[in-house]
């Protein structure tokens, strides 16, 4: 399976950023293989509208299934979930530990934005 992750950089050792559609980089994981992938997410980190559902597109454009991300608004939520993406919330710890509580079963698909837009 193909999981996305919002981060501050673009390891997993780094930090979970809390923006979905704002994240510096998306961390592409395959869990089979444990590759990852880093895409910088800079052109819509600095986008004047959008952010959410341009990223929302990157992810689906890489074939993933899941997001883990600290927050996702109600565009960007729309948007995955229309790509059939499914959204678990992490809003604390490295990467590697939201890829770890996602394996261990202990992240749960949310059911609906979990901010107003443009929050924080």
């Amino acid at each position: 399976m193909r999981l996305a992750i919002t981060s501050i950089g673009p390891s997993l050792e780094d930090a979970v950023d809390e923006h979905f559609g704002r994240a510096r980089h998306i961390l592409i994981v395959d869990t089979e293989s444990g590759l990852v992938e880093a895409l910088n997410n800079s052109q819509n980190l600095n986008a004047a509208q959008g952010a959410g559902i341009k990223t929302a597109q990157l992810v689906a454009d890489h074939g993933v299934e899941w997001v883990l991300t600290g927050h996702a608004g109600p565009k960007a939520f729309a948007a995955l979930q229309r790509a059939g993406i499914k959204v678990g919330t992490v809003t604390s710890g490295s990467c590697r530990q939201a890829l770890n509580r996602f394996t261990r079963g202990e992240v749960q698909a949310i059911n609906g934005p979990d901010v107003e837009s443009h929050w924080g």
